[in-house]
């Protein structure tokens, strides 16, 4: 890089450098880019060639419009899919062999269809219309005689008697009380169980064995049975305990 000797404001000396962060901005100036771009005389965008002779050439001839020349079709690639499968069929299935395969035996791909994706015309009806349809007019007559307010307080009334008849018909669908007449035609007096059976002639014999010390520790043992019978499985409840239930 060359060096050069800058003016009396500044100490030392100043290099050229296109390092944006070693420039400083000059005064009342916008920092430089540090890019070189050409003199006043040059002309950025691209240059329009007029494609017509002015109004001479309109009026004495026609520009029509020339269809473009569709581009060469290129080579299609090579289908290394058909490529395998030939292999395979030939018996090669090493590496090599279907490189060799390969080398002497060439498939291309099929070139696509290019008549095919052209678009086809829709027959429409001559009397079509396009677009979103127009909305209609506001009634002013309606307007005039609050005729949507009417209609409004008409289909809250309807709204309401619907709720109170849902609400009705969950009162009378819901707990039914019980009367005394209902609760008598429902009792039945209670039955002493039979009693275990025995032989005959060990009938007054009495046990031997006690379970449990007394009759209150028997008491709350089949208390604690019935309650607890409740979540295990079985008929009497003597099984696991079987998982809550939604």
């Amino acid at each position: 890089m060359s060096a050069k000797v800058i003016d009396q404001n500044t100490v030392g000396v100043q290099r050229d450098s296109n390092n944006q962060l070693l420039m400083k901005s000059e005064l009342g100036k916008v920092r430089s880019r540090c890019y070189s771009l050409p003199g006043e005389q040059f002309t950025y965008g691209i240059k329009s060639t007029p494609l017509d002779g002015g109004v001479a050439e309109a009026v004495s001839h026609w520009y029509a419009h020339k269809k473009s020349v569709q581009a060469e079709v290129k080579r299609p690639e090579r289908d290394f899919i058909a490529l395998n499968v030939a292999a395979c069929k030939s018996g090669l299935t090493t590496a090599q062999e279907q490189s060799q395969f390969r080398s002497i035996n060439d498939i291309r791909r099929k070139p696509p269809d290019v008549e095919g994706k052209t678009s086809k015309t829709l027959d429409l009806p001559e009397d079509m219309t396009f677009g979103i349809a127009t909305r209609p007019s506001t009634p002013l007559f309606e307007l005039l005689e609050n005729r949507y307010q009417i209609r409004w307080i008409e289909e809250q009334k309807k709204a309401d008697q619907k709720a109170r008849k849902i609400e009705y018909d969950k009162k009378l669908h819901g707990k039914i009380y019980e009367t005394r007449a209902s609760l008598l035609r429902k009792y039945s007096e209670p039955v002493n169980p039979p009693p275990h059976w025995k032989m005959s002639r060990f009938s007054k014999v009495p046990t031997k064995l006690q379970s449990f010390r007394t009759e209150k520790e028997k008491a709350a043992a089949f208390l604690h049975h019935a309650s607890d019978s409740t979540s295990r499985t079985g008929i009497f409840g003597h099984g696991i305990y079987t998982a809550a239930k939604s």
